[in-house]
């Protein structure tokens, strides 16, 4: 029985997201997270020592150390969605300092953010808490608004500010993604030469994925395929949003798929949902963590749990949750991360 503040979390979804089991992809057939995950999924790889040690540097830091599951604080609004936007609500986090010290206080593996929150602030941090340099960004000061993501600075110079990790964003199904594709697998491959962890936002972006007023950009068939692109390009972790539905291929009758996608390997269920995502990450070999996503102000803390069991019931490997902890007084977003966090470290909260 998962704790008591859980339940009390979960509310009426207790039940149904606790007591799931999952038939559409049984769990014998997964790489799931544990403390041995270096030795298990990536001793054998292409990987080199040097990528082997930062990774685990990453897994073995914060409250989750040494479980496998990973807890990652990102904070990059200020470039995709203004930091007016992102920060007023919160003003302490125009300062990077704040964002680095949520991080830490909220017992994270790892901080994600920009190159001038990073290195502004790299002397005093880089060897207290890992760092991952978000590294490529879309910016929307520009008029019209575009949805393109531009590098930003160098994987070197991430490298020299003592990052353990890079992480970059595709627009998968967008007019620009095939360069977008061309650099971050250049820059992934440069990443892993110089021994870092390489972190790949797999976002669907395309009008088209929205057919009769559904929005198909979560959908578990297209953001499962984007996934199974990512892992091709040889990230060591996956960032995805939750799947809220499914059948975007068959909406949009583009692409390929299959009918036993929807008939034999998902239903309805968001953990099956979720399943499905993790699967097309190589089984599980390559970890999944899903986006925390935006702050919608008092259900935040029950959100993030609830997104949390998803996750973890699935199958993945944690979670990376921003706005809801940062756009919040400082108390408040330490216990939303660590609220999560305990979902992870609860042993009767087990794979469905």
């Amino acid at each position: 029985m998962a704790n008591q503040r859980l339940l009390d979390l979960l509310g009426d979804k207790a039940e149904y997201l606790l007591n799931h089991k999952s038939t559409a992809i049984d769990k014998s057939t997964l790489h799931l997270p544990s403390p041995d995950h270096i030795d298990k999924i990536w001793i054998n790889s292409n990987r080199s020592n040097q990528v082997l040690r930062n990774f685990q540097d990453l897994l073995g830091h914060g409250r989750l150390a040494d479980t496998g599951y990973c807890s990652i604080f990102p904070v990059d609004q200020g470039i995709e969605h203004s930091a007016g936007s992102a920060f007023s609500p919160n003003p302490i986090y125009f300062d990077p300092e704040s964002i680095i010290k949520l991080a830490i206080e909220g017992g994270c593996n790892g901080v994600a953010s920009t190159y001038g929150v990073l290195g502004i602030m790299s002397r005093k941090y880089a060897h207290k808490i890992p760092f991952i340099v978000k590294i490529n960004h879309n910016e929307f000061l520009s008029l019209p608004n575009r949805y393109d993501q531009t590098m930003f600075g160098t994987i070197k110079s991430a490298w020299n500010m003592g990052a353990v990790g890079i992480g970059a964003t595709i627009y998968w199904g967008s007019e620009p993604s095939a360069r977008q594709l061309k650099e971050v697998a250049e820059a992934f491959e440069y990443a892993h030469e110089l021994g870092m962890v390489t972190i790949l936002w797999c976002y669907t972006r395309n009008n088209g994925f929205k057919v009769d007023g559904v929005d198909y950009h979560t959908s578990a068939d297209l953001t499962g395929q984007a996934n199974h692109l990512g892992v091709t390009l040889q990230a060591d972790i996956i960032k995805q949003k939750l799947a809220t539905n499914n059948g975007g291929y068959l909406a949009t009758k583009h692409g390929k798929t299959s009918p036993l996608v929807y008939e034999k390997l998902t239903t309805d269920h968001p953990i099956d949902l979720c399943r499905y995502q993790v699967l097309n990450c190589f089984n599980g070999r390559v970890g999944l963590i899903n986006s925390g996503g935006e702050s919608k102000g008092t259900s935040d803390l029950a959100e993030s749990v609830y997104t949390a069991v998803i996750n973890k019931r699935a199958g993945g490997m944690g979670l990376i949750l921003g706005r809801k902890a940062f756009q919040r007084p400082f108390k408040e977003g330490v216990e939303i991360l660590q609220a999560t966090q305990d979902v992870y470290l609860d042993k009767d909260i087990t794979i469905a």
